[in-house]
């Protein structure tokens, strides 16, 4: 059956984003060889420009897979099975992360919280005080479930590096649109998503191992197409072990690019006050956002079903009659939150059109909303 889209929408949920033209046309290049000059040279310039956002000295992949692919590459090359690794869950993603580190057969050593909470570098030194041989703490940086962002990660690096623990990081709805420095902060191995703060289509897991990180990876049973030693021995001649997805490297590299060009300081605070202004307006239209206001993400924008109105029906009105199209929630608290993705592209311009479309669609359910609360709270930070 053809679908036909008669006029463009608006994508706000936490990935895929909106994509630049710039970015989308770099995927018409022509075709090359994988294994010729012209794909080395690309590749090459691709991991000069990562090892800028990651802010690391370290090595950086590129793999052909979703971010889900990418942190099942670093669980795969660093547990080995009965390998004690301390993980915080308080969401839907760190709930995969820890199924990865089962199925490796790995021993999860596991702090619940509830969803909305973020583990602080005091549960983590806590916990490490009760335990014994313990070999790798595993945190989801930014939650993409529940909108929250462990703003203790800094500490929580310098307490794995103080008792010599590897720190396995998945920053996928982050990286790029806040402050991540890897090696700053002692992050041994980093995972991210090419379709999320990078404005880039999905289908593309960058990593970054750490010099530290190594030594594990080499003592590790690793998987074939996930093993990160066979990944860096390719690279050593700027190639890829296996086939990569050559028009998303294309577009990849034309992204870092624009990252580059507008300077990660310029972008991680052009999120940061797009997000306040979303976190303004939700809450001028009486609307509770669903984190702790000192764990609320920059990029992913989590807030409360109104218990009065059908969740789906605002997102419909918002996709049909706005084109504005945001997420409801995920996991345990799938009907109970909706999302909106702060990344990437993201400006007034789209802040401006997102609360507006969803201040009409509570207003067509019949949810009290004083008209024009939310733009005038946003643009009240905007400007």
């Amino acid at each position: 059956m053809d679908c036909e889209f008669s006029e463009r929408s608006l994508i706000m949920v936490p990935g895929p984003t909106n994509v630049p033209e710039r970015v989308s046309k770099a995927m018409m290049k022509p075709m090359i060889s994988h294994r010729g000059p012209e794909f080395r040279a690309l590749y090459k310039g691709i991991i000069e420009n990562l090892r800028y956002l990651f802010q690391t000295e370290g090595e950086v992949f590129v793999l052909t897979a979703s971010g889900t692919g990418g942190v099942e590459c670093a669980v795969s090359n660093l547990v080995n099975p009965g390998d004690k690794v301390l993980i915080p869950v308080f969401g839907l993603f760190s709930e995969r992360m820890k199924e990865k580190i089962v199925r490796r057969g790995g021993s999860p050593l596991e702090i619940k919280l509830e969803y909305g909470e973020a583990p602080t570098a005091d549960q983590i030194e806590q916990r490490l005080e009760l335990e014994e041989d313990v070999k790798i703490i595993a945190i989801v940086y930014n939650e993409t479930s529940t909108g929250v962002t462990v703003r203790d990660l800094p500490e929580i690096g310098k307490i794995a590096k103080e008792r010599g623990l590897l720190l396995l990081v998945d920053a996928v709805s982050i990286l790029g649109g806040d402050t991540l420095p890897v090696d700053e902060w002692n992050v041994d191995v980093c995972v991210a998503g090419s379709q999320k703060c990078l404005a880039c289509p999905p289908g593309l897991s960058l990593i970054s191992v750490s010099e530290r990180a190594w030594k594990w990876i080499e003592r590790t049973k690793r998987p074939f197409y996930y093993d990160l030693l066979t990944m860096r021995s390719f690279q050593d001649r700027w190639e890829t072990p296996f086939t990569p997805a050559i028009p998303l490297f294309y577009a990849l590299d034309e992204a870092l690019k624009m990252i580059r060009e507008e300077g990660l300081e310029k972008r991680f605070e052009r999120h940061r006050v797009c997000s306040e202004a979303f976190y303004e307006a939700i809450e001028a239209l009486g609307l509770e956002v669903f984190p702790k206001k000192e764990a609320r993400s920059n990029t992913v924008i989590a807030f409360k079903r109104p218990t009065s109105v059908d969740g789906l029906e605002v997102r419909r009105l918002m996709r049909e009659r706005y084109k504005v199209v945001i997420a409801g929630g995920a996991g345990k608290v799938r009907d109970l939150i909706f999302r909106i993705g702060c990344m990437g592209t993201i400006s007034a311009p789209e802040v401006i059109t997102t609360v507006s479309a969803l201040e009409k669609a509570l207003a067509d359910m019949g949810y009290p909303v004083k008209d024009g609360a939310s733009v005038e709270a946003a643009k009240r930070l905007l400007s």
